[in-house]
């Protein structure tokens, strides 16, 4: 299926377009990822046969950890790209283009059983072929949406937090500039993150940590978050 493209409305009515991947290239993602998996399960279990049953027992948690959490943290964690997705340029989103969070990644991840249907993902693919948006069961219960990563608007990235707005005006480079932070600081250094944030004490009133969650507040304010 060739991929799409899909126009949003972020809760300020400004018109997004995001490019959701086609099935090709999510399967290449997930063949990636089935193989990566493989190989670390594979690898572990040639070091757990050395301790007898306790071996076995954590070849078991690991198979568990590996089939249904590998897929959940790095949605959640990782803004939204398992290894297989990175390499692909692919991400999970919200269907508004926002990071998916936590209870969706666990409804998308676990109706894969429903998708996996009745092998090789054939319930899956169809869905996709049939949805507008190439969305499989799992994505369409869950609203979420895997979009070519390249292709998300500024301001995706940003950690959903509650929205504050900002005590005072600021221009559209100011504005863009507490986004931009927001959007940045998880890969920042948290003594990195608050050198940053105290420079903003006129606006915040806080300094360390403190300054930092409440920039994030302010940018999912002018993300229109609620």
């Amino acid at each position: 299926m060739l991929d799409t493209v899909r126009e949003i409305e972020t809760p300020e009515g400004v018109s997004l377009r995001l490019r959701a991947a086609g099935a090709f290239s999510r399967a290449q993602a997930w063949l990636l990822d089935l193989g990566l998996r493989a190989i670390v399960y594979s690898t572990a279990v040639g070091i757990f046969a050395a301790l007898g049953r306790g071996g076995t027992g954590l070849a078991l948690l690991l198979l568990f950890a590996l089939t249904w959490g590998y897929n959940v943290v790095c949605e959640v964690w990782f803004h939204g790209q398992t290894l297989g997705k990175r390499a692909l340029g692919l991400r999970v989103v919200s269907a508004d283009g926002t990071p998916v969070t936590l209870l969706p990644s666990i409804t998308r991840n676990l109706l894969r059983v429903v998708d996996g249907l009745p092998g090789i993902y054939g319930v899956g693919l169809v869905c996709g072929m049939i949805d507008p948006s190439a969305r499989r069961i799992g994505d369409i219960v869950a609203g979420t949406l895997v979009v070519h990563a390249d292709d998300l608007p500024a301001g995706s990235k940003v950690p959903v937090a509650p929205a504050q707005p900002l005590p005072l005006p600021l221009d559209q480079d100011e504005q863009a500039a507490v986004i931009e932070f927001a959007e940045r600081s998880p890969q920042l250094t948290v003594q990195r993150q608050e050198e940053l944030a105290d420079i903003l004490y006129p606006l915040t009133g806080r300094e360390g940590t403190a300054a930092v969650v409440q920039l994030t507040a302010y940018a999912n304010g002018l993300l229109g978050r609620p």
